[in-house]
């Protein structure tokens, strides 16, 4: 399978929940939902080489935070599954269960889908835009060279590069500086994840490991997926 195929073709332990704190005669807080994992998950990390700040969750949307769900896959234990109609990445593991985290995916215009592999992970990587971005906005011509490390990179602190026929595909599942669009199609292609589930994704998944990336119809698919 060519480049141009690949982008144009369709196709731990589960950390306990923390129950909202309610107060007697709040509506709004006897109304909370328990997150599905806890809070400490999206806290600061300050031993990072460039110290992580917490992720303010009051404004993500609970479904997007990390989780183990049950989950359907004919892929072996340790593939990724990207479903980008959903925002979700799956990491599969034994006995039809998967961790799943919420992603941010390509606009209109950008987004991929086929079969790839890990072909290698960065921590804190170099972020060197494309020579096609840098058409599109001139302004990064000064990063073509690469941009440092650090809480300002676009691939934040971890990166998993995806590789097809032993060549890079210049897509990666990497961290963001904008937690905001976890959840929504903003990006050039790549999938962005919370800085905290990047680092939890690239300490879990192996290089060599599948990559699925599923297109928007798949009638009859099998992968399906439900909270376990």
């Amino acid at each position: 399978m060519n480049r141009r195929h690949f982008l144009t073709m369709t196709g731990a332990s589960l950390l306990p929940a923390l129950p909202a704190c309610t107060t007697a005669g709040s509506t709004e807080q006897r109304r909370a939902r328990p997150l599905p994992v806890s809070a400490s998950s999206y806290g600061a990390m300050p031993s990072e080489r460039f110290p992580l700040p917490a992720i303010d969750l009051s404004k993500v949307d609970p479904r997007y935070l990390r989780q183990v769900v049950n989950y359907r896959s004919p892929e072996v234990p340790g593939s990724i599954i990207v479903d980008p109609e959903r925002k979700f990445l799956y990491l599969t593991m034994p006995g039809n269960k998967a961790m799943r985290y919420g992603i941010g995916v390509g606009r209109a215009g950008f987004a991929w889908s086929g079969r790839a592999y890990v072909g290698w992970k960065r921590r804190w990587p170099t972020w060197t835009p494309p020579a096609s971005m840098i058409a599109r906005q001139p302004e990064l011509e000064k990063y073509r060279e690469g941009m440092q490390p650090g809480l300002t990179n676009p691939l934040g602190a971890r990166a998993v590069y995806i590789f097809q026929d032993g060549r890079d595909t210049l897509y990666r599942f990497h961290g963001t500086n904008e937690p905001a669009s976890i959840g929504k199609a903003v990006s050039s292609g790549c999938i962005r994840m919370f800085n905290q589930d990047a680092v939890d994704l690239y300490d879990r998944v192996q290089t060599g490991a599948a990559v699925v990336v599923l297109g928007t119809a798949r009638p009859g698919s099998p992968f399906d997926e439900s909270v376990a």
